[in-house]
């Protein structure tokens, strides 16, 4: 058997040592061996391998500069919307205008139009959702595929639709499927014994929370560049989240073997969880492509974005909660309605974070005639959130309790409950709380201009699993340089793989090369669910590890010592003048003990270590917001996340991810949502013009803190930032002037409504068993 194929090693390790497959390259030939190197420490590798003490690490748990920055701020990142091959064809998609109809179309007209290569169905004869494609055009150009797509004659027949709530669960309601327009599909709790729970309370709020749909708005649209002209090799250039999960379909489309086509993830711009596999626009390029025999560049327009690339779910909640006279939340029941157009929708589940006694929860999908839902960075968590802290927050002013205290009252037992109080601490002295004067109820004075203070926790699963490959390769003339499959969808995943090689080697971060977004560089998994981080860090320090094992033992013989006397520092090898690490003996430069190496060099891989990350993050947040009662405006001036995360790998990056979370919140609370006329059926803002995200002057003063206190091993931090933020915010607009906006967007029309109605007296508010209200 070839060193290649050799699974096992050839003989049982010696006392004091074990084995490693290390792999080489000699003349262009890939091949792996196994090595025997010295175990240094009782319990195997397993137990050996370890980060660094924080205190120790000389890049890690830093604040790193992207490595990809400047390829990025100069426009030499190449970008899948970017590529450019000779005679390819662009692709352009036609769209259904209806929520629903039958149709019939004339392609001749298109397929006359000068440039137009090809024109073809993409769905038979009837639409479900509105935006659903039905047709593509590839021309020679942009201009050309847009004339052929609108060149192409159409007869439509619309049908009868549900595009809101209020239309799908209508009497008589246009149906949407065949299943019907609503599916529950979740219940659990006692009913019974909330109801007896409610009824012993001291404070009882009924309201129900609305949240629209929020698009990913992504900078680059979905789609990919399919380089095939025939043949049997092929490179599939894609705009994802996983190279994997479009690696994985794309062959079967081309008709080539999963080995022949290599699918390549250079630089992606925005995914938000939003982005896994090739979607009908890579389904349809790869078929064109394959048909055509020439490459197709396919990306969605801004509009087709908009209304075919999936969103986050909206909702709507009706949530009925008691407490006690001291603040404990006694018992709370939910219904929650998800509006994932045909699809399920998210949800998070209620109770969010918080304990009452006992609860009840009934969940169902309402269906709509739009676009389904995707995961959206913490999939329904931001959803369960919003009603969560909002109902508490009301039944706080209900019993005149302060705000932070009700909070820390009903957390859960034991440590997690710790966790999330110290953060609750930490957020309330951070943004104030100790000098706010309005704890327990909201400001009643006639100041035009009130600042109120708003709060609120998440949680998040994250962590990882065992799907990375990684390879580290030394190099003769001491280049370094590691290879993984993964993808960067803009959050440093370039910077960690190559940070975790130069803390190994004692290198500093532009020592090495990190080399990824290509299937040939080894599987790995996709970047969702805050699980990159934790799933790809062990798998990378395992193979720097295990390199610079094989390394030591090469030089050992080469520079007559022993390897437990080397170690790696400042861009040196060092030679102790004993085993202990006592006293200084010979030193060599990175390059001079490289130079040692065969021409081939050197490689190793590794694979994920349990022991090397963790799971389950905590975080709490604070807003500070002003409000002119006169104009209605709503400005945040301040926002504060604590938050952990395990082991932060790169600090600047933790931080940079916590303050996008708490910007995208504070987008989805003020600015963002989906607009549909319920009566033409049309979506009228599918485009950066009119929907509405938040830009510069939104932005407020972020304090953003990596909870020093965990000292867990990676986790990943993507998904829990961005999700109490808009609750925060709301609950810090009702603390300064009363008003509790119970619906998203929290919009200055709605502000002063509320403020109309509470001076006249109308608004209804949480009851105390006296019957006073706010």
């Amino acid at each position: 058997m070839s060193a290649r194929h050799q699974e096992q090693p050839p003989r049982p390790a010696g006392p004091g040592k074990k084995w490693i497959r290390v792999s080489k390259v000699v003349a262009g030939v890939e091949s792996e061996e196994w090595v025997e190197v010295d175990d240094d420490e009782e319990g195997g590798e397993e137990d050996e391998l370890a980060w660094p003490p924080r205190g120790e690490m000389h890049v890690l748990n830093r604040d790193l500069p992207r490595v990809d920055g400047p390829d990025k701020v100069t426009g030499r990142a190449r970008y899948t919307h970017d590529v450019r091959l000779p005679g390819m064809l662009y692709a352009r998609l036609l769209l259904c205008p209806h929520p629903t109809a039958k149709f019939e179309l004339d392609l001749e007209p298109a397929r006359a139009v000068p440039g137009v290569k090809e024109v073809r169905l993409v769905t038979e004869e009837e639409t479900l959702y509105l935006g659903q494609p039905i047709a593509a055009v590839a021309a020679t150009t942009p201009e050309a595929a847009d004339d052929g797509v609108r060149a192409i004659r159409a007869r439509f027949e619309p049908k009868p639709f549900a595009v809101t709530h209020e239309q799908a669960l209508a009497e008589n309601a246009a149906p949407v499927g065949k299943n019907g327009n609503v599916r529950a599909d979740q219940t659990k709790g006692d009913l019974e014994a909330v109801e007896s729970a409610l009824a012993e309370c001291d404070a009882v709020v009924e309201a129900t929370y609305r949240l629209p749909v929020q698009h990913h708005a992504c900078l680059e649209t979905h789609g990919v560049v399919v380089d095939y002209s025939g043949g049997d090799q092929a490179t599939v250039y894609a705009s994802t989240q996983g190279t994997f999960s479009v690696h994985g379909e794309v062959p079967k489309l081309l008709g080539l073997p999963a080995g022949a086509v290599t699918t390549v993830v250079q630089h992606m711009g925005g995914g938000f969880g939003g982005k896994f596999g090739p979607d009908l626009a890579g389904r349809v390029a790869c078929e064109l492509a394959r048909d055509l025999k020439t490459p197709i560049h396919l990306m969605l327009t801004r509009e087709a974005e908009f209304l075919t690339a999936g969103n986050r779910s909206g909702c709507v909640q009706t949530l009925k909660g008691g407490a006690k006279k001291d603040g404990t939340l006694a018992a709370l029941s939910a219904r929650v309605d998800r509006l994932g157009g045909i699809g399920g929708g998210s949800h998070g589940g209620l109770p969010y974070v918080y304990a009452p006694r006992v609860s009840f929860l009934e969940s169902r999908a309402v269906h709509t005639h739009t676009d389904g839902s995707r995961a959206f960075r913490a999939p329904g968590h931001p959803q369960a959130s919003f009603a969560m802290e909002s109902l508490l927050d009301e039944l706080a002013y209900a019993l005149g309790i302060d705000l932070l205290a009700i909070r820390k009252k009903n957390l859960p037992s034991g440590k997690d409950g710790d966790v999330w109080s110290r953060q609750l601490d930490l957020c309330a002295q951070l943004v104030g709380w100790d000098e706010h004067p309005h704890k327990s109820a909201p400001d009643a004075s006639d100041a035009p201009l009130k600042t109120g203070i708003g709060f609120g926790i998440s949680t998040w699963g994250g962590g990882g699993r065992a799907e990375c490959q990684v390879e580290v390769r030394i190099a003769r003339d001491g280049a370094v340089t590691a290879l993984s499959g993964t993808q960067d969808l803009g959050t440093g995943t370039r910077t960690l793989v190559a940070a975790i090689v130069a803390e190994e080697f004692g290198l500093a971060l532009d020592d090495v090369v990190a080399q990824i977004g290509r299937s040939s560089y080894g599987q790995a998994n996709g970047s969702g669910g805050s699980t990159t981080a934790a799933s790809l860090a062990p798998a990378v320090k395992d193979a720097a590890h295990n390199a610079r094992a094989a390394f030591f033992e090469h030089l050992a013989g080469a520079l007559g010592t022993k390897r437990e006397r080397l170690a790696c520092e400042r861009g040196e090898i060092l030679e102790r003048s004993d085993s202990s690490g006592a006293g200084d003996g010979r030193r060599w430069s990175w390059e001079e003990a490289c130079a040692t190496l065969p021409p081939s060099g050197l490689s190793a891989r590794g694979e994920w270590k349990s022991q090397l990350a963790s799971r389950g993050t905590h975080g709490a947040q604070a807003a500070k917001v002003t409000v002119d009662t006169l104009t209605g405006e709503i400005r945040v001036v301040q926002m504060v996340c604590v938050q952990d995360c395990g082991l932060a790998l790169n600090r600047l990056a933790t931080r940079s991810q916590i303050n996008g979370g708490m910007v995208q919140a504070l987008s989805y609370g003020l600015l963002e949502e989906r607009v549909i006329d319920p009566e033409l059926g049309l979506v009228l803002n599918a485009n950066f013009e009119d929907y509405k995200i938040a830009g510069c002057q939104e932005i407020p003063e972020m304090i953003a803190v990596i909870d020093e206190k965990d000292d867990r091993a990676v986790i990943g931090v993507g998904e829990p930032p961005v999700i109490p933020g808009h609750g925060a915010i709301a609950n810090a607009i009702h603390n300064a002037c009363g008003v509790r906006l119970r619906e998203m967007p929290l919009t200055s029309d709605k502000l002063l409504t509320g403020l109309v109605a509470l001076r006249e007296g109308t608004r209804e508010g949480p009851k105390r068993p006296d019957g006073a209200g706010r």
